[in-house]
């Protein structure tokens, strides 16, 4: 990333966005919705662990599709906090393009109020933090109880997966806090380890054979 607040350049892949940049697409072709509940509730835990005031942090918006299937798995009473960091925030209506493919969830008060740094959903109040993750997380003043990892590939956006970053994570989560994400590769697994996670490499979503989750100490996301 070269730290430019810019609306990614997106090529259409048979109704999928894909980031020109990195050459990646937003969501799982096997079906991104389905792909956010089986990797970042799931992994953390959710909605089991949700109560009013749980705090998901993620790294990379892209779609929203993540926030919006997170405020739908919530049926308490309260609010949930989400917040998440994005360099290169799509157009609305790109955006509004890809979640057209999910007609189960409803789009339109997130579509409404985009580009926004702050986005009321039901049950779910969101911040949306512009900027390079490496620049913007290290001066956040939020611990997030769960974090969705959820940048683009590792091997085509290394600058979301350093071991710095992965330490601003840490530093980041509230005591007992969990992360998932669906990259398994060894220098992430690593890197999340020496920031001080336990770290558990487990089944993955579609095609992919292994995914990533853990804690900030020792507990069991499942």
């Amino acid at each position: 990333m070269d730290g430019e607040n810019l609306s990614p350049a997106i090529e259409w892949r048979d109704g999928t966005p894909v980031a020109l940049r990195f050459d990646d697409p937003y969501y799982s072709l096997a079906g991104g919705a389905a792909e956010t509940r089986h990797v970042f509730l799931a992994g953390n835990g959710i909605p089991g662990r949700l109560r009013s005031g749980f705090h998901i942090a993620e790294l990379g918006f892209g779609t929203g599709l993540n926030a919006l299937v997170t405020a739908q798995s919530w049926k308490g009473d309260g609010r949930l906090r989400f917040t998440s960091f994005e360099a290169f925030p799509m157009t609305r209506d790109d955006m509004a393009k890809a979640l057209a493919a999910f007609p189960e969830l409803d789009g339109g008060a997130l579509l409404d109020q985009w580009p926004g740094s702050r986005i009321v959903l039901p049950g779910m109040d969101v911040e949306l933090v512009i900027g390079d993750a490496r620049e913007t997380l290290p001066v956040w003043e939020g611990h997030a109880d769960a974090w969705f990892l959820d940048g683009f590939s590792p091997a085509r956006n290394p600058e979301l997966w350093t071991p710095d970053l992965m330490a601003e994570v840490a530093r980041h989560t509230a005591s007992g806090g969990t992360f998932a994400t669906y990259a398994a590769a060894g220098h992430v697994r690593r890197a999340l380890a020496s920031a001080g996670f336990t770290v558990e490499r487990v089944p993955g979503f579609g095609r992919k054979r292994h995914m990533t989750r853990g804690c900030l100490s020792r507990c069991d996301p499942a």
